[in-house]
């Protein structure tokens, strides 16, 4: 059994025991997470697509880790102008373990 939800402007696909990193969530480590934003769910002999959302159905979670991903530099420059600037970012996100999928 497997669902597609959608969070922070994205969408996954997700199944029991995933791990997925999203984008950062307000909660803490060992919180559970409920998604309620299910696009569509597949279960052994039925699929179900939502319009938006599947009715009745949710994706729970449990929260393992708040953090930051890899570095990202940004560097800037226009050539004969002298002209140079370098940025860096860290998206934060949030690792979530998915435990149940029901409908």
């Amino acid at each position: 059994m497997y669902a597609i939800i959608k969070t922070g402007g994205a969408q996954y696909r997700v199944a029991k025991d995933d791990i997925i990193e999203v984008q950062k969530l307000p909660v803490e480590v060992g919180d559970t997470v409920d998604f309620d934003e299910v696009l569509a769910v597949n279960s052994d002999d039925d699929f179900k697509i939502g319009t938006p959302v599947v009715e009745g159905a949710k994706v729970k979670g449990e929260v393992l880790e708040q953090g930051k991903s890899d570095k990202v530099i940004i560097y800037k420059y226009k050539a004969k102008k002298d002209y140079r600037k370098k940025q860096g970012h860290r998206q934060p996100f949030t690792k979530i373990k998915i435990t149940d999928i029901s409908l």
